[in-house]
């Protein structure tokens, strides 16, 4: 077991100093939150629609496209210099790599996440109040089960002719839960309401992070040797 660790905080540590040297990704994907939120400011007319009434959904949306741009390319650097092969012919175990992307790709989203929020509490004028806590842990459980299936299914589509363009069709309709749970408690805790009226919007978006982990876990051993 501490061997497994130590190669998944390998993998992991590899993946953020990369990333912490490019910055290709989280670049891409706090731009386009950035982005976003000042379109989608510019596109409401305040006086037919209140912000408090979709800023969750349109938080959840920025998550999932923004997530897209940086998940999506988690082999692309990798594959460019044949350096994924070497990490897939290394003792590590498959699971233990899929378990090390899905981390570091957990930490770069997480933080675009809290942007995101951040960047339409700026532009919508959306208040957390005593929420901040709970509404962080949506926001983990969702990103962990997101990042969880778009690890599993880029490397899917890094194997295709398609590419990354192939990554949204495969995991839109997954991410029907994520959204439905994620959206909904998010929308009661910007309303103000208390964190017990989400606790089972918790409870499913962390089985469906645990389901999506644990899949991923198991088939992205057949993705990468396929």
């Amino acid at each position: 077991m501490i061997e497994y660790l130590g190669q998944v905080r390998a993998i992991v540590w590899k993946d953020l100093l990369l990333e912490a040297r490019t910055r290709e990704r989280v670049v891409a994907m706090g731009a386009f939150a950035v982005l976003t939120g000042v379109l989608f400011n510019y596109s409401i007319d305040r006086t037919v629609v209140r912000p408090q009434d979709i800023g969750a959904g349109l938080i959840w949306m920025t998550i999932v496209f923004g997530g897209l741009l940086g998940v999506g390319r988690t082999f692309h650097l990798e594959a460019q210099d044949a350096a994924l092969q070497g990490v897939l012919m290394s003792p590590a175990p498959k699971d233990a790599v899929f378990l090390a992307k899905v981390i570091s790709n957990f930490v770069l989203l997480y933080i675009v996440s809290l942007m995101i929020v951040a960047v339409f509490m700026l532009f919508f004028g959306l208040e957390l109040g005593s929420s901040a806590a709970t509404l962080g842990l949506v926001l983990a459980l969702g990103v962990l089960g997101f990042v969880a299936l778009a690890t599993l299914f880029a490397a899917v589509s890094a194997g295709t002719r398609m590419g990354e363009t192939l990554l949204p069709i495969l995991i839109f309709p997954l991410l029907i839960p994520m959204i439905i749970y994620g959206a909904g408690a998010t929308s009661r805790l910007l309303a103000g309401r208390p964190a017990t009226e989400v606790a089972d919007n918790i409870r499913m978006l962390a089985a469906f992070a645990l389901a999506a982990v644990a899949a991923g876990a198991v088939l992205f051993r057949f993705v990468v040797e396929d």
